[in-house]
């Protein structure tokens, strides 16, 4: 009895059974059984075959790539220890401002180094953030480029010294550091005031400039001074830094020999203190010559003590406007806290030395001993050269 559905279940069924041919009978079982799933299509052997061949490329690559790095590696640490190809001891300049890579070349083209990308690579790996240093440097024979970094990495440079004694005027400094043939650059243009400068002997590598020296010396003659001025006989008849050291460039010049100058001091102290002129010659060799020096072979002639100049303490009382040269230390401290004496006078012995005397008429005497000795000199000497010129008796 139809019930007018269109899509009743018998009508569906009817429609099904005629769409897709006769119906089988299942069990419940096979009718539970879940249907399979179709399986894809199979890859071809061909397409197989280049998958695996590129994936073994790959990995031989690696493996490949992988020994060369090891073999660099090794290679590289091999030749960074051994020794190296250098002959004989060979001094290398690093100039300021130099990278590693040219650095590296230039130890290679000098045959330091058997490869130069070897050392900047390696040396790069060491190094970290550090650096290598400026200056000149002296290469062991065989040395290896391990050693070669490390040294130049210390900055341990070649050390030359210009030695520049007590008793030089500034201009007489400057002299010296000109000639210098290590040193270089200009000196400064301007003269520094007479007794900024240290005596001392300056060490220094290459590349260093002259006018380096300078600053140097002026800030150690600084130092030296107020360390020592700080110190003095709080009695001494001075006043200011200018004429502590102006008197210890007079102490200076009158005697080389040390334990003479805290005595030569305490005579010009006590003048100091009576008022009396100073009368020292090398006062009178500033005012004629000033920084250039006397010429060792001109004598002081009796008219220079007549001279007028600021620095000729036979005619001014006082100190000079200046020092009259760089007194070291040895001077200062002698002036700082000169020898507890009543001596006025001194006059060379004839060995090199001085004699003291505390009055006129003592000192007198002593001229006198010393002139004897001068004339007995002379008169030896003037014998010896006759001797020399008299031709031997056959």
């Amino acid at each position: 009895m139809s019930d007018g559905n269109e899509n009743s279940p018998m009508q569906f069924g009817r429609n099904e059974a005629a769409n897709k041919g006769p119906i089988i009978p299942k069990s419940a079982s096979e009718a539970l059984r879940p249907e399979k799933v179709p399986q894809p299509p199979k890859r071809s052997r061909k397409a197989r075959s280049q998958m695996v061949i590129f994936l073994n490329f790959i990995m031989t690559l690696i493996v490949f790539l992988t020994i060369a790095a090891a073999g660099t590696v090794y290679y590289a640490m091999t030749a960074y220890e051994a020794r190296g190809p250098l002959s004989a001891n060979s001094n290398f300049i690093v100039r300021n401002g130099a990278s590693i890579v040219e650095i590296a070349g230039s130890l290679e083209r000098n045959n330091i180094v058997s490869d130069g990308r070897v050392f900047r690579f390696m040396s790069e790996a060491y190094l970290d953030n550090d650096t290598l240093k400026a200056g000149e440097y002296e290469i062991k024979a065989g040395a290896t480029m391990q050693e070669i970094m490390l040294l130049l990495k210390s900055g341990k440079s070649i050390l030359y010294s210009v030695s520049l004694p007590e008793g030089l005027t500034v201009k007489q400094m400057f002299g010296r550091l000109s000639a210098d043939p290590v040193l270089e650059g200009n000196l400064p243009a301007e003269l520094p005031a007479e007794g900024t400068l240290r005596p001392d002997t300056y060490k220094f590598s290459r590349g260093t400039k002259r006018s380096e020296i300078v600053v140097q010396m002026a800030a150690a003659q600084k130092a030296l001074v107020d360390q020592i001025w700080e110190k003095r006989n709080p009695d001494l008849p001075i006043t200011s830094r200018d004429e502590f050291v102006t008197l210890a460039s007079i102490v200076e010049k009158e005697t080389g020999i040390a334990d003479e100058r805290s005595r030569v001091a305490s005579v010009f102290i006590n003048r100091l203190e009576k008022n009396m002129r100073l009368q020292s010659d090398p006062t009178i060799i500033y005012g004629i010559f000033g920084g250039d020096g006397k010429p060792a072979d001109r004598p002081i002639l009796k008219s220079d003590l007549d001279k007028q100049t600021p620095y000729n303490t036979y005619l001014i009382k006082g100190l000079p406007p200046t020092p009259i040269a760089n007194p070291g230390r040895a001077a200062l401290e002698a002036v700082a806290n000169p020898s507890r004496t009543s001596d006025l006078y001194f006059v060379a012995d004839g060995t090199g030395g001085h004699v003291f005397a505390s009055n006129l008429d003592e000192h007198n005497a002593n001229v006198r001993r010393w002139r004897k000795l001068e004339a007995e000199k002379a008169a030896a000497a003037k014998a010896a050269d006759t001797t020399e010129e008299t031709p031997a008796q056959p």
